[in-house]
Parts: C-alpha cells; structure tokens; sequence
C-alpha cells in the first residue's frame, strides 16, 4: 500500500486513541522504525496488556482453536492467549506477511470481534503492523474486504524524535552525538540484497553492543559490529566518527590548521568522514551568490580551496566526494564555488566524469 499522507511516531498515541479506540488499525512502515514498540507503549499508556501475535508464525487453527465435544455437538475453544475476560490489545504483527489461510483466520477478529462464541470484551482494541512491499520485506495482498474495515496509518522514521527516545532510554553517547549531526543517517532504503541496513532499530543494537563492550572495545572490533548493523556508508562514517573522539583530529582543528588531513591508509574511514563534515561545513558556511560576499565568506571559499587541494593530494575520491551532487544529481555547494573549484583544480572535475 503507498502512502499519501505519513506521520512521525511522536503523533502515533494521539492518533490510536481517536482511531483504535473505535475502529481497527493497521500501521504501516518500514522494518525496524519502531512499529512495534509504538503499539505496545500505546497499550500500556491506556493500563491495556498488550497480546502480539505474529503473522508469520501462526496457523488457522491457533487462531480459531480445535473443536470439542459439548452436549454432542463440536465446539471451537479459541486459545488461551486470545480468549481473555479483561479488556486487552490484540496487536497482530506483520499481519500482511501471513498466510491468505491465516488472514482469512484474522477475519472474524478484525471485523467482528470475535473467534467462534467468544467475544473480545468491551475497551479491547485491535492493532495490526507490516511492512510495504516496497521495503523488500515478505509482504502479501491484504483482501480489499479486509483493507476496506482497517484505518490505515503511515508511519515515517523521524530522527527528531527517535533523538528525544534514545536521550531518555540510555542510547551510547557515541550514538547520540553521531546521529545529532548525521540525523540523515538514521533510516535508510532495505537493500535489494542481503546486507545490514540503517534503521532506529540497528542504531539501538549498535548501541547495546557499544555498552557491551565497553571503553576497552578496539578498532577492529567497532569495524566488525557497526558494519554488521548498519549501511555500510554509515558504518564508515561512524568509525570515522569514532577516532575523532578518540584522537586528535576534528574539522575544526583541520580548518584551523591546527591538525592536517589523515594519510594512512588504516585511517582512510576517518578521512571519509571528517571530508563529509566538511563538505555540511561549507554547505551551511558558503553563500549562495558570489555578489556581496562578506570578507568572512570569501576567506571561508579561500581555506576551503586551500583544504581541497590538500585532500586531493591523499584521494581524489574522497576529496570529489567534498563537490559531488546529491542523489538527484542537483549540485549542492554553491555555483559559484564549483566553478572556482574546477579551474583550480581540474582533475576533480575528470574524476567526477
């Protein structure tokens, strides 16, 4: 299902408690942006316990139950995890990953509230979650029927609020601080292949195992973790991030001239990161027109030529990565800055043909 509208987990409550107070809803997003944790901290907040059934894990009968005899006739017994006298939250994980046969076995739940004789009792809400089939998950048609009796909410990875979470439930330092000046790092695309991928999620794992290790943790252990959680871009630039703190080099001391550009080779994931600290330096530092530029401005292009020449002399790719277009291919630095970049230097503009 495409979305015309998303929403930030911070308006997921406010959302569920006009809707799912009075009619069934199905959230949808990405993997690992919270979906689940938003439901259950929901549940709670109404005193609700929250009973999650997992779609992909489930058959027919665990939902309708196995028949006994009463009175000579045969009874359906739903089960145990379902069949409650308190009002509860019947969450139904990746409920569009299930089984058509298994859908099917949600009918009844979903639109009337009940599995044979038994009736969810009165204040119960019912909440489903999956994935679109765009985010390369195992996703199944939901019958329009079904599609049709469901509030729809798109849920959005929000780095603002994830940030206001992870600051109040003990995220590593290391990951707060990289992520407040990378928030675009937060959430990425699920690859078409199988590999580690960004997510509110992973970003949590890599935390819990930077805790796990403790100050102790080396190099080739952080390389090891943090590319088997995140994007493998963001896991360069999160080492990279890393030695920073853990040495001297930073942009400003780089700027300043104080520090230069790393050279070794084993320092090549810090040079990708301080060259993307820079570039968002002079995205934000650099006007966009030429005509008036104030002294501060016209020694920031100055430096910034001077650190370019410096850089290429370590990569060229990395130091074109400083000029490169965003993934739409619309510049990013100022016109006028490109255009004095490529007649100083040249070769930048070959690497970037």
């Amino acid at each position: 299902m495409q979305a015309a509208v998303t929403v930030t987990p911070a308006r997921i409550p406010e959302l569920l408690l006009g809707l799912a107070t009075v009619r069934p809803v199905f959230l949808w997003g990405a993997p690992g942006i919270g979906k689940s944790s938003l439901v259950r901290e929901f549940a709670e907040s109404l005193g609700l316990e929250c009973v999650s059934l997992l779609g992909t894990q489930l058959a027919p009968e665990d939902l309708i139950g196995v028949p006994q005899i009463r009175d000579g006739r045969s009874v359906f017994c739903p089960p145990e995890s379902i069949a409650r006298d308190e009002p509860y939250c019947l969450f139904l994980d990746e409920l569009n990953a299930a089984t058509p046969d298994v859908q099917k076995a949600f009918y009844s739940l979903i639109l009337d509230r009940r599995i044979g004789t038994y009736e969810l009792p009165e204040g119960s809400i019912v909440i489903g979650a999956g994935n679109r089939a765009t985010d390369n998950a195992l996703a199944r048609p939901i019958a329009s029927a079904l599609v049709n009796r469901l509030a729809h909410v798109h849920l959005e990875a929000s780095p603002k609020d994830w940030l206001v979470w992870a600051g109040a439930n003990g995220i590593h330092p290391w990951v707060l601080d990289h992520l407040t000046d990378r928030p675009d790092h937060l959430w990425s695309k699920p690859p078409r292949t199988e590999e580690a991928f960004s997510t509110p999620r992973s970003w949590h794992m890599l935390s819990d195992a930077l805790h796990s290790f403790g100050p102790t943790l080396d190099e080739p252990t952080l390389r090891v973790i943090a590319h088997g959680t995140l994007t493998p871009a963001h896991a360069v630039a999160f080492c990279g991030y890393v030695k920073v703190v853990r040495s001297r080099f930073g942009i400003e001391a780089i700027i300043r001239g104080e520090a230069r550009w790393p050279h070794r080779v084993e320092d090549r994931d810090l040079l990708h990161y301080l060259a993307e600290s820079f570039r968002s330096r002079l995205v934000k530092e650099l006007p966009a027109s030429k005509e008036h530029v104030p002294a501060a401005g016209r020694q920031t292009a100055y430096r910034a030529k001077s650190l370019l020449v410096q850089l290429a002399e370590i990569s060229v790719e990395v130091a074109q990565s400083v000029i490169a277009s965003d993934a739409d291919g619309n510049p990013v630095l100022p016109a006028w800055f490109l255009v004095e970049a490529a007649r100083d230097m040249p070769r930048l503009v070959e690497a970037r043909r």
